[in-house]
């Protein structure tokens, strides 16, 4: 049998609908904001927090600095906090609520982990323990360029940015990568038509013809 269209109810009726469906569930957390909202609050803490973040530590990777990215650095600065109590915010979700933590595997804290630890290191450079940027900089422009530079050997940078590739390594076969399933989700990027067009899959079709041949 050729499966029904299954998009999650209300759905849209024009494709038009779906791309506007799938934005605002990627950058707005739509579901997630009706299922729970504090969960969406976390959430949308930790995900916008961490684009500012981001887009701040573009100062490495440039020169002359881009000046919007400039003006993105004082927000980025304290948007560490946010981006911590985010991550607080859903690790105390897996540990204290009980039908959570019982489908939580180990991975599931230790990712949460490993991005506190990279947060965490990262506001203690910027309050607390600071490093050499300007060599750094010099550093990550040395690779870019396939011209190597000293790096600066402060402990807590060096524990940042091990935690930072270590995350890099294991990103694309985590759940972090979870963003791009949105796109692939059929309950999120079907139109509903069922009723005005049949859906047929391309072998029943092909099964079909032979058949009435």
């Amino acid at each position: 049998p050729a499966p029904l269209k299954v998009p999650t109810m209300p759905a849209p009726l024009t494709s038009t609908g779906v791309v506007l469906r799938v934005l605002s569930e990627v950058v707005l957390f739509r579901s997630l904001f009706r299922a729970n909202k504090w969960i969406w609050l976390f959430g949308m803490m930790f995900h916008g927090a961490l684009w500012i973040v981001l887009l701040r530590h573009l100062r490495y990777f440039t020169e002359p600095v881009w000046s919007w990215v400039v003006l993105v650095q004082p927000f980025g600065k304290y948007g560490g906090f946010v981006m911590l109590i985010g991550l607080l915010g859903l690790l105390a979700r897996r540990i204290f609520v009980e039908r959570i933590r019982y489908i939580s595997n180990p991975s599931d804290y230790l990712m949460l982990i490993l991005l506190l630890v990279i947060g965490g290191s990262g506001a203690l450079m910027s309050f607390v323990l600071p490093t050499d940027i300007v060599q750094f900089k010099v550093f990550m422009l040395g690779v870019m360029y396939f011209d190597w530079q000293a790096i600066p050997t402060d402990g807590i940078l060096l524990v940042h940015l091990a935690a930072v590739i270590l995350l890099m390594i294991i990103f694309p076969f985590s759940k972090l990568l979870h963003a791009p399933g949105v796109f692939f989700s059929p309950s999120r990027n079907q139109v509903d038509n069922a009723r005005e067009k049949r859906h047929i899959a391309p072998w029943a079709l092909k099964l079909e013809a032979k058949q009435n041949s």
